[in-house]
C-alpha cells in the first residue's frame, strides 16, 4: 500500500477529534466507517469513517431543516421536563428510571430515536444504551 494514502488517512483520522463535540460526529463516523468496509475492506472503513463524521457534524442527526419543525412538534406535545442533576452533553448515558422517553415520529427521519426533555433542552437519545446523541436546544 502507498504510504501516502496511508499518511493521509492518519492525518485526516487524528484531526476528526478537533470536531468531536459537535452532535453526529460519532454516529456518521459509525455509520460511514460501516459502509466504508461494506465497499472498500479496512481502507475503506477508515475513509469511509472520517468522511461519515464530517457529514454527521454537519447536520446532527435531524439535520439544519428539521430542527425547528421538530421543536415546534416538542413545544405541542407539552411533554413534562425532567430535572436532571449535574451536566448532560452528547454521550451521557440516562438512567432507565425517573424520566419518559418518547419516540421521534417518522416524519423527522431519526428512525429508532427517541426524545426526552431535560432541564427544558430537548435531548435525543439511542434508546438501546439511552446515551444522548443530541441536544437540540
Amino acid at each position: 500500500m502507498n504510504a501516502k494514502i496511508i499518511a493521509a488517512i492518519v492525518v485526516t483520522a487524528l484531526t476528526l477529534p478537533v470536531a468531536a463535540h459537535a452532535q453526529g460526529t460519532v454516529r456518521g463516523a459509525e455509520e460511514g466507517a460501516r459502509e466504508g468496509s461494506r465497499a472498500g475492506g479496512p481502507i475503506g472503513e477508515v475513509l469511509g469513517g472520517a468522511v461519515g463524521a464530517v457529514t454527521g457534524t454537519i447536520g446532527g442527526i435531524l439535520g439544519v431543516e428539521e430542527r425547528p419543525r421538530f421543536h415546534e412538534y416538542v413545544v405541542r406535545e407539552r411533554r413534562p421536563s425532567y430535572a436532571y442533576r449535574g451536566e448532560f452533553r452528547v454521550g451521557t448515558v440516562l438512567p432507565d428510571e425517573n424520566i419518559s422517553y418518547y419516540d421521534v415520529p417518522p416524519e423527522y427521519r431519526a428512525p429508532g430515536y427517541r426524545y426526552t426533555i431535560l432541564n427544558g433542552h430537548t435531548v435525543l437519545i439511542d434508546p438501546r444504551t439511552r446515551r444522548v446523541v443530541e441536544i437540540l436546544d
